[in-house]
């Protein structure tokens, strides 16, 4: 009998369960996989989305096998033993930290790294090593959700899980196009809403009419930068009419007064003006929220990539905390992760400001915690922040950067303003790269390439947007000399010294160690275990020690703080109080049109896999831009015509989509080209790094653009012709 693998799939943070098992007539020489929806994953209920159904055809395509070194950007690989690169990386790291440092290394990971990869990078960056300087595309993609749930509630961690989709009156989608983004969360709701037809509303608030949008009872299609204005004015009709929890309000928060200060000055016809929608849909919105027994609210990178990210975030869960909606079944501001293990990135301490099991780097108790758990003196952990992502680029434009390891992921595409971000990773002295695939457009500016397990060849947890825990076992062996990300972190730490730290013998025993670090915390997982969830499957946290003998209905569909106390001093969530402050870069008379960013059903990130696969790349085989009918008149275009698009950073060439189903005087690109797959289709060299205050995550989602058409001898080459692509299908 075929002996399957349960799994998880690894590309969105919906974290769909997956069952793989061999394909036993397989089309080709190669070792070949049959992937289906598992029925008994509590999220995903079998259901798959065209990526995870074709996610094994990726495993043999252009992997990078062996360790390869070169000493110079503009020399040829050469392929070494692991020996040699691993000496190479700790002399390096020696000598900056002789010379420069600790806050001269730098380490930029990914939601893509299992749990275990994630906390042995951070017991050895900001523990031994002594350095915060660990980052995580996940800063592009979930920090203002991560910190308005702290400033607002007092920890991290969503409050609400997917059993809410189906137990809500009224969806409130913000700033997510979540049929395209995070379908099976969406086809769950899209089922309930269409069952409950006329009992359910669902709200859409999306500058384009995103196919979530045409689903919707009613859609806001406000001006980009207006989230603000539109939820106070929502505000100040909930309160105008007494559609609030005054009982809650005053038993369970603070800050409401300043908040009403705020809201007065949002009047309905006020805000229709500056978000441009009517007074009758501003005011039908706020009587679904305010009458509805359960509101659920769902945001993604809408909100988020903002450098008014974290307050969106917070004015959106202002709504929730005036009318206690929150903490109950079908209710709560529910963030949904960009990327499989983004979640549990950040329970494992995976970004710059914080520590494992939600602690904080300023915190000097939590600091002494950690130390003493990893048996390190006291004040080994440095006690400010590291560099965030965008300020990893400026620290290496200053030349401040003695060695910058990059881990799972693709800067050289998804970092904003890419052209600098390009020319900052040429001025660094010695990149280690460490991936799965090669070529990468990122594999460019390394020193080193390491050649990383993926999905499938190692085994490690993830946890998804809803707090549940997934095993992901190896079923297939790795290809070449490809290592598991946490052995190779765990090596370099025993080479420097810390065999102590690093005695680590299985990925089983680092979560192990994890786990522990997690007692008493929100997000406390001390009942999990690698074997556990392998006899038992998928749980949701919080899961603590004394759980371990739970039935299944015990396992999942757990919300916080449905005691109605929060993790602050005194128990309370606090309101906050913002004016909008509107987009970093406004369009004027020079570059007059707001262009914004997003992903598409088929593709992932960078196209590191979906672009080696067959299926995917067909479905969208070119980048394009989506304008207006009233904007191409204007310029005299049709749908196919080729247009360059400039802002004040670079310039992108690309196809034009005309469609009624985006605002006038607003563009959209999709995110997921860089040069190793089409010319000049950059969008990242179009937009901005302007990052919110508090968060720190960059204003992907907006910037000025203007639009210039292209005579026929200016137009590029086709993606079809690109060499680099064709020696990437290869």
């Amino acid at each position: 009998m075929v002996q399957s693998s349960k799994t998880l799939c690894p590309y969105c943070g919906v974290g769909c369960g997956l069952e793989v098992l061999p394909d036993t007539k397989p089309s080709t020489d190669a070792e070949a996989w049959l992937v289906r929806g598992d029925r008994a994953h509590p999220s995903s209920q079998g259901m798959v989305c065209v990526k995870g159904a074709t996610i094994a055809e990726a495993l043999d395509k252009n992997r990078l096998l062996y360790p390869m070194m070169r000493d110079r950007l503009d020399d040829p690989f050469r392929r070494v033993s692991w020996d040699e690169a691993l000496t190479a990386i700790c002399d390096r790291l020696r000598t900056a930290l002789d010379t420069q440092g600790p806050d001269a290394i730098c380490m930029y990971g990914s939601g893509q790294l299992q749990t275990e990869d994630y906390y042995t990078a951070q017991k050895l960056l900001k523990g031994c090593l002594g350095t915060n300087n660990f980052d995580a595309n996940s800063r592009l993609c979930m920090s203002s959700a991560v910190a308005a749930y702290i400033q607002s509630f007092g920890s991290d961690g969503p409050p609400c899980c997917y059993a809410d989709l189906e137990e809500t009156d009224c969806a409130f989608l913000i700033g997510t196009n979540t049929a395209e983004c995070h379908p099976i969360v969406y086809n769950r709701l899209r089922k309930y809403h269409r069952k409950k037809k006329g009992k359910v509303k669902l709200i859409v608030v999306d500058p384009r009419r995103t196919q979530t949008a045409q689903d919707a009872d009613l859609h806001l299609q406000i001006r980009p930068g207006t989230d603000i204005t539109l939820l106070n004015g929502i505000a100040h009709i909930l309160l105008k009419k007494r559609w609030i929890d005054a009982v809650f309000i005053d038993d369970c928060t603070q800050g409401f007064r300043d908040y009403v200060n705020v809201i007065q000055h949002y009047p309905p016809e006020h805000v229709a003006e500056v978000c441009g929608i009517s007074v009758a849909d501003l005011e039908e919105t706020a009587r679904c929220w305010g009458l509805s027994k359960n509101v659920l609210s769902l945001w993604s990178m809408g909100i988020n990539q903002s450098s008014e990210g974290t307050a969106k975030a917070r004015t959106l869960i202002n709504l929730h905390l005036m009318t206690g909606q929150i903490g109950r079944a079908g209710a709560g501001p529910f963030s949904l992760t960009g990327q499989p293990n983004a979640m549990g990135g950040r329970e494992a301490g995976g970004l710059a400001h914080i520590l494992p099991g939600y602690r904080l780097v300023k915190n000097p108790d939590h600091r002494r915690e950690v130390e003493a758990a990893w048996g390190l003196p006291a004040g080994s952990i440095a006690p400010t922040p590291g560099l965030a992502a965008w300020d990893m680029m400026v620290a290496l434009e200053q030349q401040q950067v003695g060695l910058m390891w990059i881990a799972a992921t693709n800067p050289a595409v998804s970092v904003p303003d890419v052209e600098r971000t390009k020319a900052a990773l040429r001025r660094s002295p010695f990149t280690v790269y460490q991936d799965a695939y090669y070529p990468t457009e990122t594999a460019d500016f390394a020193h080193v390439l390491l050649p990383a397990a993926q999905w499938g060849e190692k085994t490690g947890v993830m946890t998804n947007s809803e707090r549940t825990v997934t095993l992901c076992p190896a079923f297939r062996d790795r290809p070449g000399e490809a290592r598991a990300d946490w052995e190779i972190f765990a090596e370099v730490g025993r080479r420097l010294g810390f065999e102590q730290q690093f005695a680590f013998q299985t990925a089983a025993a680092v979560y192990r160690e994890f786990v522990s670090l997690t007692a008493g915390r929100v997000c406390d997982m001390t009942g999990l275990s690698h074997d556990r969830l392998a006899a038992e499957g998928p749980i949701q946290w919080p899961c603590p020690q004394h759980e371990t003998d739970t039935t299944a209905s015990d396992k999942h569909d757990k919300r916080l703080y449905e005691n109605l106390i929060f993790p602050t001093a005194n128990g309370r969530a606090n309101f906050a109080s913002f004016h909008e402050k509107g987009l970093a870069e406004r369009p004027d008379p020079s570059y007059p049109f707001v262009l914004t960013t997003g992903r598409l059903y088929g593709h992932w990130h960078t196209q590191t896999r979906t672009g080696r696969i067959e299926k995917t790349r067909n479905l969208h085989p070119e980048p394009f831009l989506e304008m207006h009918p009233i904007d191409a008149q204007h310029f005299a275009m049709q749908t196919g015509d080729w247009v360059e698009v400039r802002s004040r950073r670079g310039f992108v060439r690309l196809r034009v989509k005309v469609t009624q189903y985006i605002r006038k005087g607003v563009l959209f690109v999709p995110m997921h080209w860089g040069f190793l797959w089409a010319d000049q289709a950059e969008c990242n060299a179009l937009t901005n790094a302007e990052c919110c205050p508090s968060s720190l995550q960059p204003e992907l989602k907006a910037c000025a653009v203007q639009v210039i058409p292209l005579p026929a001898d200016a137009l590029p080459a086709t993606t079809t012709e690109h060499p680099r692509r064709t020696a990437a299908l290869r």
